[in-house]
């Protein structure tokens, strides 16, 4: 019995597209995509293996049937197309910075959302290359599935400097590409990308390295924006050239400390610690200004300077989480490299400051006058960053067993640090003292 409306030719339609396998529409762009990759030169030719959602290759129609089971047979042969055109086509390779031509796909395949052979180099190769295709009947969802392909590219040496610009940042809305490097010496460097992070070394030389993290450092100190602020406490009240290199040499040997400190590991590796910093770094600009209101003496101010110094750092470290893997085998270099380019643009900063407080205080306002409405002003901004960033510390759960612990355990080494500084600055003091003559 056939229902009111409906003909039998329809009925024939639906018959159809129910019993054959279909062609998988236009979809839209996945939201969260993750590539894993890895590169590896060998004599005069360089492996780029790959695996991708196979949903990230857009505008190719793969077949399914049923509810969406993908047609492998029908789906193999635009699997290479599909490989070249969002993938092979779009990373681009670069030998002593000139870019090679696209590569060849030595193997391409389909596989299951559970396999695991991409944990190391060897697996995944011997995978893609000389696994065993899945079965035909697969009830595979073709959303699920994940492509891996075996790119290769002529090349002059594996001794070269080699370069990458992944591309895929298309492949979603948010692409995060995790990447290995394996150099021909067995070194392993790992390097996660979010979005297109442009050309990046895959092992730099060192200079390579320490112009990279100078830029680094330098650009970071002008995009600070609480940074600045504490740096512009710090220059209201002195401007004379004696002081201002006492204070910010204290600053920059505190933060350079437990920057590098940070990046060996000798900082608490838990959720609460950076929104602890970062009220503490705004409430570094609150003490200051308040400070510099109620009056300030260079004696003091380097001290105090130099404990926030310390806070700051730990701030700055968390801006090089991400960068580090840059870094390839020089990572002390980075570092240093990373403080200069700070230390560059907080001079920037001092010869744009200074001159324009002198011009101020001797035209526009009374000196004293000045630092007080100059202070209250940063001390109202840093007041609104403290009890906004307090506010998201207070939603971290209190375990003081768990903090006590972390504590105890972080502050070993600077504990250590601070007699040996306490016991070097009192032995320079009891060299410097003139021997008292017998009686």
């Amino acid at each position: 019995m056939v229902k009111p409306g409906l003909t039998t030719g329809s009925l024939l339609i639906a018959g159809l597209i129910f019993t054959f396998p279909s062609w998988q529409g236009a979809h839209e762009i996945p939201g969260d995509v993750t590539v894993q990759a890895y590169v590896k030169p060998e004599g005069n030719r360089l492996r780029l293996l790959v695996r991708v959602p196979l949903e990230a290759m857009q505008d190719v129609n793969f077949p399914v049937s049923g509810p969406g089971y993908l047609d492998l047979t029908g789906a193999e042969p635009l699997l290479a197309n599909a490989a070249m055109l969002w993938i092979g086509q779009e990373v681009a390779i670069y030998e002593e910075d000139i870019r090679l031509d696209y590569p060849e796909i030595v193997a391409v395949r389909v596989s299951l959302p559970s396999d695991r052979s991409f944990v190391s180099y060897d697996t995944a190769l011997a995978h893609i290359t000389t696994g065993s295709q899945l079965p035909e009947d697969t009830m595979l969802i073709w959303r699920q599935a994940l492509l891996d392909v075996v790119f290769e590219y002529p090349i002059q040496s594996d001794r070269s400097n080699f370069s990458i610009r992944p591309g895929v940042e298309r492949l979603g809305l948010r692409v995060v590409t995790v990447l290995r490097f394996l150099t021909p010496d067995g070194a392993d460097r790992a390097f996660e990308f979010r979005g297109d992070p442009g050309i990046v070394r895959l092992d730099p030389r060192w200079h390579q390295a320490a112009f990279h993290f100078v830029v680094l450092g330098f650009e970071h100190i002008l995009d600070g924006f609480d940074h600045l602020l504490f740096l512009a406490c710090l220059v209201i009240p002195f401007r004379r050239l004696r002081a201002l290199v006492v204070i910010v040499t204290a600053f920059t040997v505190a933060h350079s400390i437990t920057l590098i400190a940070s990046a060996y590991g000798l900082a608490p590796d838990v959720l609460w610690f950076p929104p602890l910093v970062e009220t503490l770094i705004a409430m570094s600009i609150v003490y200051m200004a308040f400070e510099n209101i109620v009056g300030a003496s260079v004696g003091r101010r380097w001290m105090i300077t130099f404990a926030f110094g310390l806070v700051h750092g730990f701030g700055f470290s968390f801006a090089l989480r991400e960068t580090l893997q840059f870094a390839g085998a020089h990572l002390v270099t980075s570092l240093l490299s990373f403080n200069v380019g700070v230390e560059l643009g907080q001079l920037l900063v001092l010869a744009v400051l200074v001159p324009l407080l002198s011009f101020l205080f001797r035209v526009v306002v009374a000196e004293r006058m000045g630092v007080i409405l100059l202070s209250a002003l940063v001390a109202h901004t840093g007041w609104h960053w403290m009890t906004e960033r307090w506010g998201v510390l207070s939603q971290y759960p209190v375990d003081w067993v768990s903090i006590l612990a972390v504590t105890l355990t972080t502050a070993a080494p600077w504990l250590l640090l601070f007699v040996i500084g306490a016991l070097g600055w009192h032995g320079w003091r009891m060299f410097r003292q003139p021997s008292q003559p017998n009686a």
